[in-house]
């Protein structure tokens, strides 16, 4: 199995700062999001740069069709 570094809310400088000291291969999440903890595997590592990225998405799933559509 593989592991991949998840690098979340960095500017891109940080982004290279990181990748140099944790290596990869890699995974660059702009946000913290609901796309990032779908896509973190059970070996992975995520390295969060700035806890002000983190975004609330809303999951229309959750909500009967009647009221997405």
């Amino acid at each position: 199995m593989t592991r991949t570094i998840h690098y979340v809310g960095m500017d891109h400088d940080m982004y290279l700062r990181a990748r140099r000291v944790f290596g990869g291969p890699a995974y660059y999440h702009r946000h913290m999001d609901a796309r990032v903890y779908s896509e973190v595997g059970d070996s992975d590592v995520v390295i969060i740069g700035d806890a002000r990225f983190h975004r609330y998405v809303w999951d229309a799933s959750a909500v009967p069709a009647q009221y997405t559509d």
